[in-house]
């Protein structure tokens, strides 16, 4: 697939997401991403940050849910669509067993991931990829349509 098949303009985020919050997302296990302020729904790259948040290598949930898998770093590993961002109410619930409170809860669905990593840079806040970095991305995804 090459960019021109993609639509124009502003229609895709960079996320960037350290490890090994990442590799639960793309297990299909982690669809709630914590972030501490809103962001808008739409489709996001997600890259994995270049740093490893080795405590919450300990955690039972994500210890179980990251078994086997490999904790890539500095690169772009899969798309998915935001569908919602939300706090959960005062006293309510959390939406996820993955949700932290207080935080904005970004609401992930379509994730794909890519069979190879595309290295790149990230940012913490939602950044625009590069059209050469998308046309990477989307190569290892033909039957991507958004």
């Amino acid at each position: 697939m090459s960019t021109a098949t993609l639509p124009e303009g502003d229609w895709i985020r960079g996320i960037s997401i350290r490890q090994p919050c990442a590799a639960c997302i793309l297990a299909g296990a982690k669809t709630v991403e914590n972030r501490p302020t809103r962001w808008r729904p739409g489709w996001v790259l997600l890259h994995t940050s270049k740093t490893i948040d080795r405590p919450a290598l300990r955690t039972p949930l994500i210890g179980r849910t990251i078994r086997d898998r490999q904790l890539v770093t500095g690169a772009v590993v899969g798309v998915a669509r935001i569908t919602d961002c939300h706090q959960d109410p005062d006293g309510a619930p959390p939406c996820s067993e993955w949700a932290h409170p207080g935080a904005w809860h970004l609401v992930l669905d379509d994730v794909q991931e890519l069979p190879l990593p595309v290295p790149a840079r990230g940012q913490v806040v939602p950044w625009k990829p590069t059209p050469g970095l998308l046309e990477r991305v989307f190569q290892q995804l033909p039957a991507f349509r958004p």
